[in-house]
């Protein structure tokens, strides 16, 4: 005897699973978007609200300026700053 699933049963299985790649998906491409503020921000940057506002507005540019945005926020170094001077 065959265990009969009722075909409305298995297109909301479906939906809920949809639904949980997308939230996982947006929760994924934010989480992503925010590394650059992330290292910025442990590092004390200067910059790292330019920074932060940056990576959102990669987000409508295709992602072209992020990887810019990681070097960005790793060019300043806590202890030295830009690197072209000793700050004390």
């Amino acid at each position: 005897m065959a265990l009969a699933i009722d075909p409305r049963t298995l297109d909301f299985v479906a939906l809920g699973i949809f639904v949980t790649v997308v939230i996982v998906f947006i929760y994924l491409v934010i989480y992503i978007h925010d590394i650059p503020y992330e290292i910025a921000k442990k590092r004390d940057h200067p910059h790292r609200d330019a920074i932060h506002i940056a990576g959102w507005v990669s987000l409508f540019l295709m992602h072209v300026i992020w990887p810019f945005l990681w070097i960005w926020a790793y060019l300043y170094k806590p202890g030295e700053g830009w690197g072209l001077e000793t700050v004390e």
